[in-house]
């Protein structure tokens, strides 16, 4: 069996703090775990990986409903970003299960 994911390449200055960023403003609802350079969020209908490696902050969610976990992720990464107007665009995956 595989499992589809969704998978977000978003490059910023930023990535760490945004990493921090959304790891603790969803913390306040959900189990998260995060440090400076990987994070976990799962929300009640799936899960979000988050990495970061040379100013690119990587996004891979997978579940029940990855299209509101993208639009869920994505549009508050975008409104952190706000000053950099970032546009998080999402492509489906599959991988071995």
């Amino acid at each position: 069996m595989s499992l589809s994911q969704s998978i977000s390449h978003v490059q910023t200055p930023k990535a760490e703090q945004y990493l921090q960023q959304l790891c603790k403003h969803f913390g306040h609802k959900v189990p998260v775990t995060f440090n400076a350079q990987q994070g976990s969020i799962t929300l009640p209908f799936g899960h979000c990986q988050l990495s970061v490696q040379d100013g690119v902050l990587t996004l891979a969610v997978s579940g029940e409903d990855r299209g509101k976990l993208e639009q869920v992720i994505g549009s508050h990464l975008e409104r952190f970003a706000f000053r950099e107007n970032l546009t998080v665009t999402w492509n489906a995956e599959r991988k071995a299960g």
